[in-house]
């Protein structure tokens, strides 16, 4: 039976480093020190996440729709799984951009004048 790989140690934290691989047709064995993906780190709702945004292509409105999740949200986690992966993200205009669309989900501005504001 096959589980989940861990990837960090479950006493002290610590990351946790594959040491062994093994085939399960003829038994053969290779130990070493073996590195893993980015993609191990992540959480399995961040790696859900991603299958759904490959699976759509990457259209936002496509997984808002399969998330039942708005477009702030969306950019949110997109923005958690990148820093995640080690990379920088565009922190404040993400931000800036949410509140704008905030606002206009909320209707305390006209789609106009969010375009506007975007558009700065």
């Amino acid at each position: 039976m096959a589980h989940t790989l861990l990837t960090n140690c479950p006493v002290c934290s610590n990351t946790l480093i594959v040491s062994k691989l093994q085939c399960n047709h003829c038994d053969t064995t290779i130990e070493n020190e073996f590195e893993l993906s980015k993609f191990n780190i992540l959480s399995t709702e961040q790696l859900q996440f991603i299958e759904t945004f490959i699976v759509s292509r990457g259209n936002i409105k496509e997984v808002e729709k399969e998330l039942g999740i708005s477009y702030p949200t969306v950019r949110g986690k997109l923005n958690d799984i990148i820093k995640a992966l080690g990379y920088e993200s565009e922190t404040k205009q993400v931000t800036d951009e949410r509140k704008i669309v905030d606002m206009l989900e909320r209707g305390e501005i006209t789609p106009e004048e969010a375009i506007n504001q975007l558009k700065k």
